[in-house]
């Protein structure tokens, strides 16, 4: 397709903006499923008619519209996003929302593997006044996260995930949200080209079965959590299983929640016996798992009053 931003310098301050046609055309024709709401959106951002038309060209080109636009919608916020960061889903709202309902009352939450500070962000406006920490290792998402939880006092942090963060956390961590990086290093090449081209590797390869950085996320979690804190982590369905062993093996109390509105499954890691939030039983039937440290068989739904007793 012809670009649309193509002119000769002496037209381009009188070019007329694109129609609302000709943008959704463009969109339609490029392959975007939601070709008259993107439309929308970008023709709301550009300032002038140059903008607009180079606007849909990257569009157009296979950029992802958040970058188009500079921004990503997550939790009713407008998360600024940059080029080679990731780029935050909508289905790590439900995460968010489980941090919530498991610590209402964290005052200390780290947002780990934190790319555009999406999650930390999010936790911050729900909870309040909160101590906000975020890392990653990327230096470009310190760069786009430390733009995105300024608001909030937050610190973003350079470095490999615990690594990163200051030994006074230790023990005192309410939240620990890690959207660690899940698809297995041979499926990568099988990701939408929008996050293979455009988003960085590391964001992304989770390792053989995709699940080493969740491990070692599990792994330490403990260390840091205070009492009654819990830690967080975005992985398949395929997955929930095997990542919800690590978690046991680690001793934390952990379930497995999903919703299917959003096609999300999330890890919850607590680090007391007995959990503090309703039991969501349906969610953990369906994957066939439950745990709670002494009670039971780890990893197996029991139908036992002892079971019903706890709120795990």
């Amino acid at each position: 397709m012809p670009s649309l931003s193509s002119s000769s310098p002496s037209s381009s301050s009188s070019r007329s903006p694109l129609s609302r046609d000709v943008v959704v055309t463009a969109l339609r024709a490029a392959g975007c499923v939601f070709a008259e709401d993107e439309a929308r959106l970008i023709l709301a951002a550009a300032r002038t008619p140059d903008e607009l038309a180079a606007m849909v060209d990257r569009r157009v080109s296979g950029l992802p519209l958040e970058l188009v636009l500079g921004w990503a919608e997550f939790h009713g916020l407008r998360v600024a996003v940059e080029p080679g960061v990731f780029v935050p889903r909508r289905r790590t709202e439900f995460l968010v929302e489980q941090a919530l309902a498991h610590a209402p009352d964290a005052s200390v939450v780290v947002d780990l593997c934190c790319g555009s500070g999406a999650v930390g962000a999010a936790l911050a406006v729900a909870l309040g006044k909160v101590e906000l920490h975020a890392a990653d290792i990327d230096p470009a998402a310190v760069r786009c996260a430390r733009r995105n939880v300024a608001a909030f006092d937050g610190q973003v942090h350079a470095g490999d995930l615990f690594e990163a963060l200051p030994d006074s956390l230790r023990g005192r961590v309410g939240i620990l949200a890690a959207n660690v990086p899940y698809v297995p290093t041979d499926e990568v090449g099988l990701l939408p080209a929008e996050a293979r081209d455009h988003e960085p590797l590391v964001a992304l390869d989770g390792g053989p079965d995709g699940l080493d950085v969740l491990r070692r996320v599990a792994a330490e979690a403990p260390r840091w959590l205070a009492p009654g804190g819990c830690v967080l982590v975005e992985t398949s369905e395929r997955q929930a299983p095997t990542a919800l062993e690590a978690f046991i093996g680690s001793g934390l109390s952990a379930r497995l929640l999903a919703s299917e509105e959003l096609y999300a499954t999330v890890v919850v890691g607590l680090n007391q016996a007995v959990c503090s939030a309703p039991a969501d039983r349906s969610a953990a039937t369906r994957f066939g798992f439950a745990a709670c440290p002494g009670r039971g068989e780890a990893g197996s739904v029991s139908d036992s009053p002892e079971f019903n007793e706890c709120e795990c």
